[in-house]
């Protein structure tokens, strides 16, 4: 009788020690879980982020300068001048080659 009442009492204190191994496991999971849901908002914001800076990059290539001029030629200084500055720039095409000074 005594054995069984030790067996008893040891199956106890093991059920009472897998449970609150079970509790802290659990306890465990849930902090992962939220940890891992703050890593996934921080995920998104971060594509936002990407997004916002693909799109400013596409702006400042478009705002780049299309023709730069040769140094000290005041007509092609002119011509840059107004091609870079040109409103419609997705609708202008440069046809011509600078040979020299004031020839193209």
């Amino acid at each position: 009788m005594q054995l069984l009442i030790r067996q008893r009492e040891d199956l106890q204190g093991q059920l009472k020690n897998a449970s609150e191994h079970i509790h802290l496991v659990e306890d465990r999971l849930q902090e992962v879980s939220h940890r891992a849901l703050e890593l996934l908002r921080q995920l998104k914001d971060c594509e936002h982020e990407i997004d916002a800076l693909k799109a400013y990059i596409i702006d400042l290539k478009s705002r780049i300068a299309v023709y730069i001029p040769v140094q000290g030629d005041c007509i092609d200084k002119k011509l840059a001048e107004y091609i870079n500055n040109y409103p419609e720039r997705a609708k202008l095409k440069i046809m011509f080659l600078r040979e020299s000074e004031g020839i193209y």
